[in-house]
């Protein structure tokens, strides 16, 4: 029997894998990308603007919500989505350092000739 160990990383490491999880489809990329240009959203208007199925669009939403990256609000029959950007702003911060962590050196790669493995 195989067991996660997720105990073994960091929470901040564990939080960039879910996100990056999260937004390694294309459909939650573009949910994310409407959301941003709108101040919120009915999710029939998102299904309208996707090349996908209302069924399925709700299923991307269900994802990002559960993560926290959207919130969404019942209004009558509808749901009402919009951008948690608190939890995005920290995410970006997040990101950034570990990729400004990533390329602070230049031991190896295509800037150099030789590779130092």
């Amino acid at each position: 029997m195989t067991y996660a160990k997720t105990t073994v990383f960091t929470e901040q490491q564990q939080q960039l894998s879910r996100v990056a999880k999260a937004l390694g489809h294309p459909a939650r990329v573009a949910i994310i990308e409407l959301l941003a240009g709108k101040t919120t959203c009915i999710s029939g208007d998102i299904a309208a603007e996707l090349p996908l199925s209302r069924t399925t669009v709700s299923q991307h939403l269900q994802e990002l919500k559960a993560l926290g990256l959207i919130r969404g609000e019942i209004d009558g029959l509808t749901i009402c989505y919009c951008l948690n950007t608190e939890l995005l702003r920290q995410v970006q911060q997040q990101f950034a350092a570990f990729f400004s962590a990533a390329t602070a050196t230049n031991a190896c790669g295509p800037a150099t000739d030789a590779c130092a493995c």
